[in-house]
C-alpha cells in the first residue's frame, strides 16, 4: 500500500476531480493509488510536430517516470494520426498538416530523447501505442458518435476557440476532432490517469467524459506547469529562443542551466531534479551551478557534467561555446570540410580521419560516415560540432 505521496503532489498543479472524504477509491487519486490492486495505467500523449524536445517536454516525461518507479505501468501514446491535425490549445491560428513521413521521423526522435528519463526496461512498465492503432480504423458512424458527445457551444467554451472565434479567426471543423480524438485515446488504452500541462485541463476532461459514455471508469487528470524559459519572463519555446533542448551538448546546456534567473531557480530544481528543495546551497551563484551540474549528470552521465563544470570555470570564463559563422561557407558541404574551415581540425584531411575514428559528433550524435553533406546552413543552425571531448564550435 502507498502512503507517502510527496513524489505525486511534487510540482503538481492540480489533480482532478478531487471529490469527498468517503473511502471510495473514486474520491480521489490518492486513495485510489493506496488500494489499487493492480498498476494503475497512467496515459501520457505526444504529438511528434517537431524533431526536437526541450527541458519544458522533459517534466511530464519524469512524473510518468516517478509513477514507474511507485510500480504502474506508463502508456505512452505516441500521436501519429492526431499529429496530422496538430493541438490547436493554446494556438491563435490553424497548425499546418504533417505528412506520415515527417511524423514518423519525429516520432523516432523523439523516443530517443526520452529514453534517458522513462523506464524503458522493467517489464510491464512502459507501453509504447500509436493512436492510428484505433483512430484510423474509425469509421463515419463512429466519428458521428463522438461528435455527438459535445455540442458547439461546449467546444467554444475551450480557450483556444474561444479566442479565435472572438477574434473572427478561422476555425475549421476538423480541429473540433482534435479533443475527442485525444479523449478517445484514453478509451482505447484504458487509463486510470492522464497526465498534461496546464492548457491540457479540456482536453482530459473530454477523455473523462468519453470513458462514462462507453462504460468505462474515467480517468484523473494530472496538471503540470509549463516551464518558464531562460528568458524569465515566457514560456519555454524554441520559437521563442528561450529554451535548452534535451540533446544539446553537455557544455551548452551547463552554460545555459548555469544562467538561470534567480527567481526561476526553485521550479527548476522542482521540475527537472529529484533533490531535496529543503536542502539547496542559499547562495543563488551555487544553486545555478549544482542545477547545471544535476540535470547535465541526467542526460549525460558524471564525467560529460564534470567536463562542462571544467569548461565552464577554466580561464575565469563563462564557458561560452566558441561559435563559427556558416555565413563563410558555400554549400552542400562535407562535414570533413566543416572539421577545416571551423578550425577544429587542421586540414580536411584530418577531418575525414576523425570521422572514421568515431571522434566528431553533432549535437552529441556520433557521425561516422565520411560523406556527410549537408545541402544548406539551416538545417546546422545552433548545432555543435563536437571533436574528441574537449573542442567543439556552435555553428550559427
Amino acid at each position: 500500500m502507498e502512503k507517502n505521496f510527496d513524489w505525486l503532489h511534487r510540482g503538481t498543479v492540480e489533480i482532478f476531480p478531487q471529490g469527498d472524504d468517503s473511502d471510495k477509491e473514486s474520491a480521489s487519486l490518492e486513495k485510489l493509488l493506496a488500494t489499487a490492486s493492480k498498476p494503475l495505467r497512467i496515459k501520457f500523449g505526444i504529438d511528434p510536430t517537431g524533431a526536437d524536445i526541450h527541458l519544458g517536454h522533459s517534466i511530464p516525461m519524469r512524473k510518468l517516470r516517478a509513477f514507474q518507479d511507485n510500480g504502474h505501468t506508463a502508456v505512452l501514446i505516441i500521436g501519429d494520426f492526431t499529429a496530422r491535425i496538430g493541438d490547436p490549445s493554446g494556438k491563435s491560428e490553424t497548425r499546418r498538416q504533417l505528412t506520415q513521413l515527417e511524423v514518423e521521423q519525429n516520432a523516432k526522435s523523439y523516443l530517443d530523447q526520452v529514453r534517458p528519463i522513462l523506464d524503458f526496461d522493467t517489464p510491464g512498465r512502459l507501453e509504447v501505442r500509436y493512436n492510428s492503432e484505433w483512430l484510423q480504423k474509425l469509421d463515419l458512424g463512429e466519428i458521428l458518435e463522438l461528435l455527438s458527445t459535445m455540442t458547439v457551444g461546449q467546444m467554444l467554451a475551450k480557450e483556444g476557440f474561444a479566442e479565435r472565434y472572438k477574434k473572427e479567426n478561422p476555425i475549421f471543423l476538423h480541429e473540433f476532432l482534435y479533443p475527442l480524438m485525444q479523449g478517445y485515446d484514453s478509451v482505447a488504452v484504458s487509463s486510470d490517469v492522464e497526465l498534461g500541462a496546464t492548457d491540457q485541463k479540456f482536453n482530459i476532461a473530454v477523455g473523462r467524459d468519453l470513458q462514462r459514455h462507453f462504460g468505462k471508469k474515467p480517468q484523473f487528470g494530472l496538471l503540470l506547469p509549463i516551464l518558464i524559459g531562460t528568458d524569465g519572463v515566457q514560456k519555454m519555446s524554441k520559437s521563442l529562443n528561450n529554451y535548452i533542448a534535451v540533446k544539446e551538448h553537455p557544455s551548452q546546456k551547463y552554460q545555459k542551466l548555469q544562467g538561470v534567473p534567480d527567481e526561476l531557480l526553485f521550479q527548476y530544481f522542482e521540475l527537472l531534479t529529484e533533490l531535496s528543495l529543503d536542502n539547496l546551497p542559499e547562495n543563488p551563484r551555487d544553486r545555478q551551478k549544482l542545477l547545471a551540474k544535476e540535470v547535465v549528470t541526467q542526460y549525460h552521465g558524471e564525467q560529460a557534467a564534470q567536463e562542462a563544470e571544467l569548461a565552464a570555470t577554466s580561464g575565469g570564463k563563462t564557458g561560452e561555446v566558441p561559435e563559427y559563422s556558416l555565413a563563410q561557407v558555400e554549400f552542400p558541404a562535407k562535414l570533413f570540410y566543416l572539421l577545416n574551415v571551423s578550425g577544429l581540425c587542421k586540414s580536411s584531411g584530418e577531418g575525414r580521419r576523425k570521422i572514421q575514428e568515431g571522434g566528431v559528433r553533432l549535437d552529441g550524435e556520433k557521425v561516422t560516415d565520411t560523406d556527410t553533406t549537408f545541402d544548406n546552413s539551416t538545417e546546422l543552425q545552433g548545432k555543435v560540432l563536437q571533436l574528441g571531448k574537449n573542442k567543439f564550435v556552435k555553428l550559427i
